[in-house]
């Protein structure tokens, strides 16, 4: 009977310890579609918090970020931050640019945004720093006739490691292929902690690398870990650079 009773509470704790790890790896919508909650804005040269002309906001279900409230655009690089920090996680989305690019918006930032990875906290950041100390899964659109990739990958304040190699050039391109249009392009990053980073697009994983880091060229004065620290979590970010860009069905899934 003794013996009994302790296969059945074997096959109980399994049963449990099954469903933690299932509900566990379940993924979960960060974005509710009807407003900005749990999500922090922070844009240069304005306090955390101010969503400065509006510039994020919530329509029909979608992020988006829209400058149809300025005049020109004078540097106000912007970022809408999770609220939750994270280590070993995938993050899925869908983005497409949209319109044109505002008026005063630089040449490089046509169809270009992206997700930012491990980021430093928003009420960190300075008053009028452009980006987050961070690795950025860059997304750009096509321009209609020149190839251009995405899910680059980008390094505000940081370096990585690829093939053995320290990476300190800020970007580096991907395989994917190129994305005319405003057409909803579907992305997956799988971020395990200070280890590998994968960049995925519509099922195809374009770029890898591992051992993000503190470094390069614009890290902020007096930041407070020195370079070459390794980065195990942080905040995810996505960014408003000069061109109109739409966001939905945000979800991460903690591993």
């Amino acid at each position: 009977m003794k013996s009994l009773m302790a296969i059945c509470l074997v096959y109980v704790l399994t049963l449990a310890s099954c469903s933690v790890k299932q509900e566990k790896e379940e993924w979960q919508s960060i974005f509710n579609g009807k407003n900005l909650e749990g999500w922090t804005v922070k844009i240069s040269g304005y306090p955390v918090g101010e969503n400065y002309n509006n510039t994020f906001r919530v329509e029909d279900g979608v992020l988006k970020v829209s400058y149809d409230k300025y005049d020109v655009f004078n540097g106000e690089f912007g970022h809408i931050f999770y609220k939750e920090e994270l280590s070993n996680y995938k993050l899925r989305l869908k983005y497409r640019f949209t319109g044109e690019q505002v008026n005063g918006g630089p040449g490089w930032a046509f169809r270009n945004s992206g997700a930012m990875l491990h980021c430093q906290a928003p009420e960190t950041m300075g008053l009028n720093q452009d980006f987050p100390v961070s690795i950025e899964a860059q997304f750009l659109g096509g321009d209609g006739e020149t190839d251009r990739t995405t899910l680059n990958l980008c390094t505000p304040g940081t370096n990585v490691v690829m093939n053995n190699e320290l990476i300190t050039r800020h970007c580096t391109n991907s395989s994917s292929e190129t994305y005319h249009g405003d057409v909803w392009v579907s992305t997956e990053i799988v971020v395990y902690a200070d280890s590998i980073i994968h960049h995925i697009v519509e099922g195809d994983t374009v770029i890898t690398y591992g051992k993000p880091q503190i470094g390069g060229g614009s890290l902020p004065e007096d930041y407070p870990l020195p370079e070459g620290s390794l980065i195990d979590a942080g905040y995810i970010s996505l960014q408003a650079e000069s061109h109109p860009v739409e966001f939905k069905d945000i979800e991460i899934k903690k591993l």
